[in-house]
């Protein structure tokens, strides 16, 4: 049990070292995220749209 114990102590201290983003940082980061999220799935959403036009197109005529 003293263990157990001795982990969360542990645990506690650890996490009071870590240097946490303020909440500009997040919310920033979290937008980059997201930018980038959907400008790749446009990008794939072209390539995907392309893709299927020339299978249309020149293959099931």
């Amino acid at each position: 049990m003293n263990s157990i114990a001795q982990f969360f102590k542990d645990a506690k201290a650890e996490l009071m070292k870590v240097n946490w983003p303020s909440r500009e940082q997040t919310i920033n980061y979290t937008l980059i995220v997201i930018g980038i999220s959907i400008a790749l799935a446009v990008f794939l959403g072209g390539w995907d749209y392309f893709f299927e036009y020339l299978l249309k197109t020149f293959i099931l005529k």
